[in-house]
């Protein structure tokens, strides 16, 4: 990003009376920019997501009063949402525009002495308040570390001093903290709106802290401000400070549901198993068109000591009617499970609240008094009771199934083991034959996404008669956040269609899911607790393959900045030589000299020593001194003996030979370029056989041609691109049956146009330009990943709940399906 380029929501103004030279004016007021362009949807984001969990909590009071006391908070918010985002900016560009005051540290104002009679043990508002915020900067401090060391000098030079601490950076986690803090105090919120609004601001901002760090960093190098810069630390992290997010924190609440167009549409950045999981109740109420948030408005109006609303309940309550409509249209056929072992019998029966048997049969479309061919009149059926069915349940989960199976004929073994203990009549009641026809259809799309051939195939068979039970204990399964049983199916499923490709199976990760699944089918018994108990072994072991990930990443990406300095330097030299030249004209043969031999000595100098060095000043005055000795005419002088030894101890330092850079150095230290000692079409060949600085890099010179017109598609995609967060995964098509594969955009740089991929393991897998990718983009090779769409669970109950509107004939929405 130039910092001629200001955003149009900053005020280049605002720093006009800084006092500083005006270059240092104008980078402040373009570091406001970027920070108003990367800081403020996510600011806006805060405010709503805040107030979704003010409602989340509301629903969880423990008596009515807190629940109004909540309300009554989240109403404030509609308030504070227009002006929460600029006056943090405003905030911010003060804390910028007073870059050169003397710093001093925000310490706690000391208190008047107090009776001992007025004493307590604890302060409990400011003991919560810094018990959050310091554990949020902590973490941040730690995984920015290096962004922010980078920053921190430059910032010192900006601000004439020593180089900033990360508590006194303006761009810092702690800086940002403190205007948090200040911003709920004027805003008079409550305390424990004030510690949900910290822990969704580091979910909704501080998330995206290395994205502005980075920047930040990247405009100030392309300004001259350091530009040669390196923070490379060696020290390990122990286990307690490592913050590698495999998934919503705990004591951070529900996660945030997943926004249409917004926080769904965000790209994901972190590792696998670091999306935040979608809120089901949301992602059925928008595919089935019967908006479910219309609750808590009304929770909101009833009065303070009526009960607390069940906010899935209109969610749930629609997806049994979208089940009723699908069977209506389809026949109990149509979903392709659910129907009985025998023939013509119905596999339902009504429970307490469906009108009795009729209601049951007419939910089949079945007579009630309908003959089974070739056998006397159908018994009448009998719901069995929620205790014999999950005993039936039991003795399926004690078998050890050895063959895979579907959750249709899961269905199919419980009617028969049923019937074989309790009679023919028994029969399931309407909401637990709903309860499988959901999960047969949310398993028949996981499988779609997970490999056939992986293990995780077999454990997911393994898991049905567990997650069965789950599902018919919790009536909102399918629209609880977070439930554990979905979360452990979910990693298990997203380990087969991720993890354990045919290049890269885990052995030690196929063992940790297959101990995990035996615990879960072993200790079962209705108890929630054992899913999230392997669940977190799991990620335990998902941790430590990203963070191994995440180091061999840093290895590469160490690398690919290394290669961007280098062509950065390259140009740099290049351009010094062209204006030489055009300055100057020394004779062509002369020209061709420099542009190849002396460009790689001053290369070489910039990389070692920077632009405003000794060194490269020294190399300047050789090199002007060249072009003026060279545009004498051959003969009029002697040769520049001191200017030779120069040229030629410069050439040895790049690699010459001695004979090579002696012939050159004569070539360049005498009038005309002459040289009776060696010959031109010699020296030529034998310099153009050298391999040049850098031109190891692979695709270098693939790269400086001139990308071919753009359409404007393609241009849209790569404008795109050059806004992208380090680390957006992308899907990239890998055969013609459309096979996807993941791959982790790294690094890029604005300078060489080059981006750098990883797979999920942090290996180097593919380089490509932003050009090339831009294409790809457009021609459907290559598509971003949401954060909406990153979670193989949320995916396939999506495309679950499309299915099942699909089989009800109900007309698709605008926003679902893609």
């Amino acid at each position: 990003m130039s910092a001629s380029a200001p955003s149009s929501s900053s005020d280049p103004t605002r720093f006009a009376g800084v006092n500083a030279p005006p270059r240092v004016r104008r980078l402040l007021a373009a570091l406001h920019a970027l920070a108003v362009q990367t800081l403020s949807t996510p600011l806006k984001l805060t405010i709503v997501e805040l107030e979704r969990e003010l409602f989340r909590d509301a629903e969880r009071a423990r008596n009515s009063q807190i629940q109004a006391d909540i309300y009554a908070q989240a109403r404030r918010l509609h308030e504070v949402n227009a002006q929460f985002a600029p006056r943090f900016l405003d905030a911010l560009a003060t804390s910028l525009a007073n870059l050169r005051e003397p710093r001093v540290r925000h310490v706690p104002a000391p208190t008047a002495p107090v009776a001992a009679t007025t004493l307590t043990l604890v302060t409990d508002t400011d003991i919560d308040r810094d018990i959050v915020l310091a554990d949020i900067t902590r973490r941040e401090a730690q995984r920015s570390a290096s962004a922010l060391q980078l920053l921190g000098q430059r910032f010192g030079v900006l601000a004439a001093g020593p180089a900033f601490d990360a508590e006194d950076l303006p761009f810092g986690p702690y800086v940002l903290c403190r205007i948090t803090r200040e911003l709920g105090e004027e805003f008079a919120l409550g305390l424990e709106t004030q510690l949900a609004l910290f822990r969704v601001f580091d979910r909704q901002l501080l998330e995206r802290l290395g994205e502005l760090l980075e920047r930040a960093n990247v405009l100030l190098t392309h300004e001259g401000v350091l530009p040669g810069l390196v923070y490379t630390p060696y020290l390990a992290r122990s286990a307690t400070t490592r913050r590698i997010v495999t998934g919503p924190e705990r004591g951070t609440g529900a996660a945030p549901p997943r926004e249409p167009g917004g926080a769904g549409g965000r790209p994901l950045t972190g590792w696998s198993g670091s999306a935040s999981s979608g809120s089901w109740a949301a992602m059925t109420s928008e595919v089935i068109g019967q908006m479910a948030p219309s609750a808590p408005a009304a929770a909101a109006e009833a009065p303070a000591d009526a009960a607390p609303v069940d906010m899935n309940a209109p969610a749930l309550s629609a997806l049994h009617h979208l089940l009723d409509a699908a069977r209506h249209t389809q026949g109990p056929a149509g979903l392709g499970h659910g129907t009985p072992v025998t023939p013509g019998q119905p596999g339902t029966a009504a429970g307490p609240d469906t009108g009795g048997v009729e209601g049951a049969q007419a939910a089949t479309g079945a007579s009630p008094h309908a003959e089974v061919s070739g056998a006397g009149e159908r018994p009448e059926p009998v719901a069995i009771s929620s205790g014999n069915l999950h005993a039936t349940l039991a003795k399926l989960q004690a078998q050890s199934a050895g063959v895979r199976r579907t959750m249709a004929d899961l269905h199919n073994a419980l009617l028969a083991q049923m019937r074989a203990d309790h009679g023919p009549q028994a029969a399931l009641t309407v909401k637990d034959t709903d309860t499988f026809d959901l999960l047969d259809m949310l398993y028949g799309q996981i499988h779609r996404e997970v490999r056939p051939d992986a293990a995780a195939v077999d454990l997911l068979t393994r898991l049905q008669v567990p997650v069965a039970r789950a599902a018919l204990s919790d009536p909102a399964f399918f629209v609880r956040d977070q439930h554990p049983a979905r979360e452990l199916l979910n990693a298990v499923a997203e380990a087969g269609a991720n993890w354990l490709g045919e290049e890269d199976v885990d052995p030690q990760l196929v063992q940790k899911l297959d101990r995990a699944v035996d615990k879960v089918v072993t200790d079962y018994e209705g108890d929630a607790a054992v899913f999230e108990a392997a669940n977190d072994e799991i990620q335990q072991h998902f941790r430590a393959l990203a963070h191994k990930a995440e180091l061999a990443e840093r290895r590469h990406v160490e690398a690919a900045r290394g290669k961007e300095r280098l062509e950065s330097a390259k140009q740099q030299a290049g351009a010094s030589i062209e204006q030489l030249c055009a300055q100057t004209a020394p004779p062509r043969f002369v020209q061709s000299l420099l542009k190849q031999a002396w460009s790689d000595v001053l290369t070489l100098t910039l990389l070692r020593s920077g632009e405003g060095s000794e060194q490269w000043q020294a190399r300047e005055q050789e090199t002007a001194r060249i072009a003026e000795v060279t545009c004498q005419p051959p003969g009029s002088a002697g040769s520049d003996t001191q200017l030779g030894e120069q040229v030629e101890a410069a050439l040895l330092q790049v690699g010459y030979h001695q004979d090579e850079a002696a012939a050159i150095a004569r070539r360049l230290s005498t009038p005309g370029g002459e040289d009776d000692s060696s010959s031109r079409t010699e020296l030529t060949a034998r310099i153009r056989a050298r391999t040049r600085l850098g031109e190891q890099a692979e695709g270098t010179e693939a790269r400086r041609e001139a990308p071919l017109a753009r359409s404007p598609a393609e241009e849209d995609c790569y404008r795109q691109l050059r806004t992208l967060p380090f680390g957006t995964w992308f899907e990239f098509t890998t055969n013609q049956q459309g096979d996807m594969r993941r791959q982790r955009l790294s690094w890029y740089s604005l300078i060489t146009d080059n981006a750098l991929f990883v797979n999920p393991r942090g290996q180097k897998v593919a380089e490509h330009s932003l050009d090339s990718l831009a294409r790809l983009m457009v021609h459907g090779q290559a598509r971003l990943v949401s954060e909406g769409k990153s979670r193989l669970i949320d995916r396939a109950w999506q495309a679950t709940l499309r299915t099942l509107r699909s089989l009800a004939g109900t007309p698709a929405t605008a926003e679902t399906d893609e």
